[in-house]
């Protein structure tokens, strides 16, 4: 028996596809928690934002969204802040969180305010990427070092940079998804991941995954496509490490003021066992390949029961619309 009652959630749209570079993988997500809410009775459809206005949600009779969608206008507060304002729940983090979780430098910024601890970064605007800006980079971070789009996820657009060289065709490549571009410190050593559950006091830190990717390319083809990736949960950290790593994330999530659910990615330096945060994602993966299913699979939570709990989390920013009859 499923602890929710179902037919309290009333019509529910699964919002996948969007127009973001992550379309095909929010396709598979929102393809696979379709089938798991309508597989516990959720009166679940389809409804992609690329395809339709939004204002068909409450024309519709639309009670509530879970939110299936990655990348820009998905993840990064637009969609939310169109929910807010016709006054349907939705999953995930609001407005400002999730705005704010969507750009990594904004993100490292409230971190690094917060004393958490988030590797060394340079952010290259726009009217900041001439040859011998672009080339200065290596001298303050140091050789490797990655440089990335700071507005995308599915690792699209990022470039592991070994020597100055690599400076111009990396920015070059980041450039294509953003024209800001964020340059940042290489930690070598352990990559991990760390998903929550809940908000404020009461969010929960589901066990840590260990990422053991090729030659450590954990990239947009290993991550979906291929089965090369070895993922360890558990983690097979020691025990003093996991609870240290879960204190971090949960520290994270709430000082960007994340509610329902979210996924930190984090590198442990193997010189002294420290972990960094990399990012927040706000609408993590739901996917075969996807690492929230497989954490919350370790404490017992079904892929079904775990897109209810989401489900049943959905909520507004605006406390006087959450009470308001939907």
């Amino acid at each position: 028996m499923s602890q929710f009652d179902v037919k309290s959630f009333g019509k529910v749209a699964v919002l996948m596809g969007g127009t973001s570079a992550e379309r095909k993988i929010s396709l598979m997500s929102g393809g696979g928690v379709l089938a798991a809410l309508r597989s516990r009775g959720v009166d679940a459809h389809a409804f992609d934002p690329a395809e339709r206005d939004l204002g068909d949600l409450r024309r519709e009779g639309f009670a509530r969204c879970f939110i299936a969608l990655h990348g820009r206008h998905g993840e990064d507060g637009t969609v939310q802040g169109a929910l807010e304002l016709l006054g349907i729940p939705y999953t995930g983090p609001g407005v400002m969180a999730s705005s704010i979780a969507m750009d990594k430098v904004m993100t490292k910024r409230v971190w690094i305010a917060e004393n958490l601890p988030t590797p060394r970064f340079v952010r290259l605007a726009a009217d900041q990427q001439q040859r011998e800006q672009v080339r200065a980079v290596p001298d303050v971070l140091g050789l490797p070092l990655i440089v990335k789009p700071p507005r995308e996820g599915s690792s699209i657009g990022v470039t592991k940079v070994q020597g100055y060289s690599d400076m111009q065709d990396a920015v070059a490549l980041s450039v294509r998804y953003d024209p800001d571009v964020l340059c940042e410190e290489f930690i070598d050593g352990d990559e991990v991941t760390c998903p929550v559950l809940g908000e404020g006091r009461h969010a929960q830190a589901l066990p840590v995954i260990r990422i053991l990717a090729p030659e450590g390319a954990y990239d947009y083809q290993n991550k979906y496509f291929t089965d090369d990736v070895k993922y360890q949960c558990p983690s097979g950290l020691p025990e003093a490490e996991e609870r240290e790593i879960q204190r971090i994330v949960l520290a994270a999530y709430r000082t960007l003021g994340c509610r329902g659910w979210g996924r930190a990615d984090l590198m442990i330096r193997a010189s002294d066992r420290k972990p960094f945060l990399l990012e927040m994602n706000t609408s993590p993966g739901m996917t075969t390949h996807s690492l929230v299913p497989m954490s919350a699979r370790a404490v017992g939570i079904a892929y079904e029961d775990l897109c209810l709990r989401v489900l049943a989390s959905a909520a507004l920013d605006t406390p006087a619309a959450n009470g308001a009859p939907s």
